[in-house]
C-alpha cells in the first residue's frame, strides 16, 4: 500500500507535512520521503528506509533543514519516493500510490526504442513512480499526461505532483484510493487519511471523486479534470488498513467497523451458531472494533486475552533471519493468563488472508492455557489476491488460506466453485470451513457474508471494489 500528504500555505509547511506524512505510517513499511519547495532556495529532497524505524526518527533530523510553503510526502510499500523530474512540462516532484500490473509492457511499447533509462531498484523492478513520470512527460501538459497514464495503466495510479508553489492532485480513474483536501487560515493541504490533516487544524474542504483533477495553491484549489461517473473505491478501506478516526465518501472507518462486528453477531444469533464462551475479542489491533460490535450485539463480556507489544518491534520491524522474525513474532504477543488458562475464547480477525500469522496466534492462545478458540472473519472469504493496489497482493492464488484449502480438497476442480466454497451454507462451503478449523486449531469458524458488509459500510454497493471476494469488479 502506501500513503500521501501534501500542504501549500502562506507560512512555512514543513511540521505540517512532516506529521501529516508520519500519520500514514500504519499505510506503508518500506520507504518515505518528503519534498518540500521555498520560492527563493527551490526544492529540498530527503528518502530514507523505515523497515526497521519509525518515519519520525528518520526525517526528525532532516526538518530542522527543510523550509518552504509547499510540499508533499509518502509512506511507500515499494518504490523510493518523491522523485524529482526535469522535462518540458516543468520541474515537478511526484509521487504515486497503486499498482501497475503492465510496466514490462508500458515500458517496451513506449520507451524501448526510444533508449529511455529506468532507474531498476534492488528487486531489479522497475520504480513505477519513475514510470508514471515519463507517460505523463509523453503528453503536452501535466492533465493531459495524468489522463493519458491513468487510461493506460492496467491497476491504479493516484498521484500527486509538486510544481513549485502549486499541488496538483488526481484521485485515481476508479477512486479506488481517497483523496482529500482540508482548509486552515493560511492554506490548504491533501491526503490519503482525513484525520490526519484535522488533527493539524485543517477542516474538511473536498473529497475528489474519481478520475477528478485539482490544482491546489495558497488561495484555494480548483477542478482541472471533473470526477466521472463510475467508483470502485476499496472495501478494505473500511475493514482493515484505514484509519479509525477517518471518513471516506462521508462514511466513518470505526463506526463501520462496528456496525459490520454487531452484524456478524446477528446473523449467528439468527441462525443458531452463537458458540458458548467466556469472552469476545479482537484480534489486535484491526479487529478489535470488529469485536467491540460483536460482543455489543450478543451480550458476551468483551476482553483483551493478549496485548501486542510495538514498542520496541514495530510493525515494519522485518529481521533478515527467519528465526529470528518468528522469534519476534512470538515476543510481540504477551499474554493476560487470568483471560485465557482454561478458558473459552471467540476472536473476531479483520479479514483472513494467508493464514500464517493466525496460525501462530492461535498456538500461542492453546500454548498459554485457552481450552478453545472460535475465529470469525469481519469479511467474507479472500478467494482473490487484490490487482488494483499494493495490498493482499500475491504471487500465486495457492498463498491464499482458502485457495489452499480448495486445492488440498477437490484439486484443481474445486478452483472452477470458488463461490460455493465462499457461501458457508453450501456443501462444499461446509467441507472448506471444517478443513480451515482442523489446519488451524479452530474450535469453529465463521465468515462475514458480502451483503451485510457492504452494509456495514454504507455506500451504494455499486461504487465498491469486492474483487478480492467474487473475482469480479
Amino acid at each position: 500500500m502506501g500513503g500521501f500528504f501534501g500542504a501549500v500555505s502562506r507560512r512555512d509547511i514543513v511540521l505540517d507535512l512532516f506529521f501529516g506524512v508520519d500519520y500514514h505510517s500504519h499505510l506503508g513499511t518500506k520507504r518515505a520521503g518528503m519534498v518540500v519547495h521555498d520560492r527563493k532556495d527551490g526544492y529540498q529532497k530527503q528518502i530514507h528506509n523505515i523497515e526497521n524505524t519509525p518515519f519520525r526518527t528518520k526525517f526528525e533530523n532532516d526538518i530542522a533543514s527543510f523550509h518552504g510553503c509547499s510540499g508533499i510526502g509518502c509512506i511507500s510499500d515499494l518504490d523510493p519516493q518523491p522523485l524529482l523530474v526535469r522535462s518540458h512540462l516543468g520541474f515537478y516532484a511526484i509521487s504515486i500510490v497503486g499498482c501497475i500490473n503492465n510496466a514490462d509492457e508500458l515500458i517496451n511499447e513506449y520507451f524501448f526504442d526510444q533508449g529511455h533509462q529506468f532507474m531498476a531498484m534492488s528487486s531489479g523492478q522497475i520504480n513505477s513512480t519513475e514510470l508514471v513520470a515519463a507517460l505523463i512527460n509523453q503528453k503536452d501538459s501535466l492533465v493531459e499526461g495524468i489522463r493519458y497514464a491513468q487510461n493506460i495503466i492496467s491497476g491504479s495510479a493516484t498521484i500527486l505532483i509538486l510544481t513549485g508553489e502549486d499541488i496538483i492532485a488526481a484521485r485515481d480513474k476508479l477512486g479506488r484510493l481517497p483523496v482529500l483536501i482540508g482548509r486552515d487560515e493560511e492554506g490548504y493541504c491533501v491526503s490519503f487519511e482525513s484525520f490526519a490533516y484535522r488533527k493539524l487544524g485543517y477542516k474538511d474542504e473536498h473529497e475528489l471523486g474519481p478520475g477528478e483533477i485539482v490544482k491546489i495553491s495558497e488561495k484555494g484549489w480548483e477542478t482541472l479534470q471533473p470526477a466521472g461517473d463510475k467508483m470502485r473505491i476499496c472495501a478494505f478501506l473500511w475493514t482493515y488498513y484505514g484509519y479509525p478516526n477517518s471518513r471516506y465518501e462521508g462514511q466513518n472507518v470505526e463506526l463501520s467497523r462496528y456496525k459490520n462486528g454487531s452484524a456478524l453477531a446477528k446473523s449467528e444469533i439468527d441462525n443458531g451458531t452463537l458458540p458458548e464462551v467466556d469472552y469476545v475479542a479482537g484480534v489486535p489491533d484491526s479487529g478489535i472494533p470488529h469485536a467491540m460490535g460483536y460482543a455489543n450485539a450478543c451480550h458476551l463480556p468483551l476482553a483483551r486475552p493478549f496485548i501486542k507489544y510495538t514498542p520496541t518491534w514495530p510493525r515494519s520491524f522485518t529481521p533478515a533471519s527467519q528465526d529470528v522474525r518468528k522469534q519476534v513474532a512470538k515476543m510481540k504477543q504477551i499474554p493476560v493468563p487470568e483471560l485465557i488458562e482454561g478458558k473459552k475464547l471467540l476472536f473476531v480477525d479483520d479479514s483472513i488472508v494467508r493464514g500464517t500469522q493466525l496460525q501462530e496466534t492461535i498456538e500461542f492462545l492453546y500454548d498459554s492455557g485457552a481450552k478453545e478458540v472460535h475465529m470469525r472473519s469481519a469479511c467474507p472469504p479472500v478467494m482473490y489476491g487484490c490487482k488494483f493496489l499494493n495490498f493482499s497482493r500475491t504471487n500465486s492464488g495457492m498463498e491464499l488460506l482458502t485457495r489452499r484449502t480448495i486445492q488440498e480438497l477437490e484439486g484443481a476442480e474445486g478452483q472452477n466453485h470458488l463461490d460455493e466454497y465462499a457461501d458457508g451454507s453450501t456443501r462444499r462451503g461446509q467441507c472448506m470451513l471444517k478443513s480451515i478449523c482442523e489446519k488451524m486449531g479452530f474450535s469453529s469458524l465463521g465468515y462475514q457474508s458480502l451483503d451485510a458488509l457492504l452494509d456495514a459500510i454504507g455506500i451504494d454497493r455499486d461504487k465498491i471494489c469486492t474483487y478480492c471476494w467474487t473475482g469480479k469488479d
